[in-house]
């Protein structure tokens, strides 16, 4: 049976051992991530039920992000990509086991919740450049978008997954069960890591190894800017990061005060979320390379506002379960969609920079969650979440307007 799955399109770039370890690291990776997203939000509002401190806990990550993500691109290009990804995993793991020991002996405060948002910030602007520009030296050119494609899948498999879990382990064991479990799925993504073969580095393959730090970093900025399809990506990416992904910062007020339905609800609506990201990913797996990519990455992004907007106006928790599902399926054409432009348009020697330069729109993600937090302690977390939705549908339609050839990217 697991035969004929592999030997459909969908899971092509899975016959290949190498990215089946690479993916099974992501997707625990993912996991744990999603599971935090529950997690670390739920914790921050319960000591100090301010929705202001659920932005900033995000809001402290910029800070290493925007300054160490050029240098972590030009790492993955020069040094051996499997060591950065185990170091890194590592690390995020014993910070999880930090977190959970603080929660047991009831020494927890939200000052460690800061330090160690910043800290992880810091581990995943090294991790993140490295695992992805792997994933092409772990496929050949022909099955790259595939493979794209199922990290996505398994991505938002976990973000259908994890979110609930978590939601259920903090109702019934408590918070840090989640911490627990977030731990082991970092130790199993280090043992798969640990099994891969290490490639050549870019800087050995492109011949240029002597080439400093600075200048590799120049360069791949000057790259990204000039090459017209990996800069679309990057704008669109930043359009959506700014006015749509941060609302997911107020969901705890959502699921609390607006809509009553508790940890275990804000759970359900980011498994919603996923499992609607879920099918988007899966037609990007299976036609990716036939897809008109310029015009879902910009129409996609429309509807990523437009759903936004819906969801904060709807009055009840059913309603806006189903919203979720379309956010999912809308997020993909700002996150898959957009990594799948900027590998393919990118040469290898250049994937880390690259692939950095648009983990720094988490940076921006960032920006939005600590703006989110504001305008909600201002006007309330309905009017907040709506004002950005409208700004970011139009921002995508005036990016539209102004790079005609956005439209034409395959």
């Amino acid at each position: 049976m697991l035969g004929s799955v592999l030997r459909l399109r969908t899971f092509a770039a899975l016959r290949h051992p190498e990215f089946r370890l690479l993916w099974a690291g992501q997707t625990a990776t993912s996991m744990a991530m999603w599971m935090d997203q529950v997690a670390r939000g739920w914790l921050m509002y319960e000591l100090t039920n301010s929705p202001v401190q659920l932005g900033l806990v995000h809001g402290v990550q910029a800070i290493p992000i925007l300054l160490l993500s050029p240098l972590a691109g030009s790492v993955a290009d020069r040094y051996p990509r499997k060591q950065q990804v185990v170091v890194a995993q590592t690390l995020a793991g014993v910070m999880y086991v930090v977190l959970a020991l603080l929660i047991v002996t009831r020494h927890i405060q939200a000052w460690h919740v800061y330090a160690t948002s910043f800290a992880m910030a810091i581990v995943q602007t090294f991790h993140q450049p490295a695992r992805a520009a792997m994933v092409a030296d772990a496929v050949p050119p022909r099955d790259l978008t595939n493979a794209i494609g199922l990290n996505s899948i398994g991505f938002n498999v976990a973000r259908s997954t994890g979110p609930a879990l978590a939601g259920i382990l903090i109702a019934t064991l408590g918070m840090a069960s989640s911490y627990v479990v977030q731990t082991a799925c970092y130790l199993l993504a280090v043992v798969w890591t640990l099994r891969l073969t290490s490639p050549p580095t870019a800087a050995t393959t492109s011949g240029a190894p002597s080439v400093s730090m600075g200048q590799s970093i120049i360069e791949g900025w000057r790259f990204s800017w000039r090459n017209e399809a990996v800069l679309t990506g990057l704008l669109v990416t930043m359009c959506a990061s700014l006015f749509m992904m941060p609302f997911t910062t107020l969901l705890p007020v959502f699921a609390r005060d607006l809509l009553g339905v508790g940890a275990t609800g804000q759970g359900a609506l980011l498994t919603a979320m996923g499992i609607g990201a879920i099918g988007s990913a899966i037609l990007i797996a299976s036609v990716g390379d036939r897809l008109p990519r310029g015009l879902l990455m910009l129409g996609g992004v429309t509807l990523y506002g437009c759903s936004v907007i819906a969801f904060a106006a709807s009055p009840s928790f059913r309603l806006s379960l189903g919203l979720m599902t379309i956010v999912g399926l809308a997020h993909v054409s700002s996150y898959a969609l957009v990594q799948t432009v900027i590998q393919t348009y990118s040469p290898a020697a250049f994937r880390g920079r690259t692939m950095a330069i648009f983990q720094m729109s988490s940076v921006v993600t960032t920006l939005g969650s600590m703006l989110a937090g504001t305008l909600a302690a201002l006007v309330g977390a309905r009017w907040a979440v709506a004002a950005m939705g409208a700004a970011g549908a139009l921002l995508t339609v005036a990016i539209a307007a102004a790079l005609p050839h956005a439209r034409r990217i395959r």
